[in-house]
């Protein structure tokens, strides 16, 4: 059923009106009161509803479209899409940059093991080829939708419970261990997903994943954490800025 939300428009405002509807329509999809599959009236009735023309109304749903918020689908009408995780490329974990934006992430933990480390992992820790590596294997989701797969190496001297890693994210669990994260080493690229991927992430086969590898060292330059993690490319964004020189 198509829904019309409320809203009242200052035209008194400098703001322009394309843009107040625009920020109406944001907030209302950010806040809940439009969830993902609601569906937006057609042009013509919004244009009538909020008193408006329909070229302001087009640009203002033209502005979340290109924001990802919403999609207009041939026969379906303008539909409202979960928003995009975006994500500043920083030294934090996924579930504290989650838990500061507002959102309630959570962890399913799908492995927890100790492991000899392969040569790849052995050389990013700078460990002896063979020597044990905490592996751990987690699915984040946030607003009950899976976003990542989370895939961890950890020196043999660490020994995280599924329950911790569970309850907290696991930057959390070593600060509590007493390290002190300064620096790491990061790889973004993109890849098709592997059948088990696409299960765990609710996505067709074969879609588009972000990709992220990442070595994280201490304060005295000890490699710490070793991940290899994958991204649903439909709901995850990552961001930078660029400063010219």
């Amino acid at each position: 059923m198509a829904v019309t939300p409320t809203f009242d428009i200052d035209r008194s405002s400098p703001t322009p009106l394309y843009f107040q509807l625009s920020q109406a329509l944001e907030r209302a999809i950010t806040d809940g009161s439009l969830p993902a599959g609601s569906k937006l009236e057609n042009e013509i009735l919004l244009a009538q509803s909020y008193g408006l023309s329909r070229p302001t109304v087009r640009r203002a749903v033209q502005e979340l479209v290109d924001k990802g918020l919403l999609v207009r689908k041939r026969g379906v009408g303008t539909q409202v899409i979960a928003p995009h995780v975006r994500r500043s490329v920083e030294l934090t974990s996924l579930y504290d940059d989650l838990a500061r934006g507002g959102e309630a992430p959570t962890t399913e933990v799908l492995s927890l093991e100790r492991v000899p480390a392969p040569a790849d992992v052995a050389a990013e820790l700078d460990l002896a080829a063979g020597e044990e590596v905490v592996t751990l294997r987690r699915l984040r989701r946030t607003r009950g939708e899976p976003l990542a797969v989370l895939t961890n190496y950890l020196p043999g001297r660490f020994d995280p419970t599924p329950a911790e890693l569970g309850e907290r994210g696991l930057y959390q669990y070593l600060r509590g261990q007493g390290v002190h994260l300064r620096v790491a080493h990061q790889r973004i690229g993109a890849r098709l997903a592997r059948a088990d991927e696409a299960r765990l992430l609710d996505e067709p086969p074969r879609s588009a994943l972000l990709t992220m590898q990442r070595t994280a060292f201490d304060d005295k330059g000890v490699a710490v954490e070793h991940g290899r993690h994958v991204y649903r490319a439909s709901r995850y964004d990552f961001e930078t800025t660029l400063v010219g020189r």
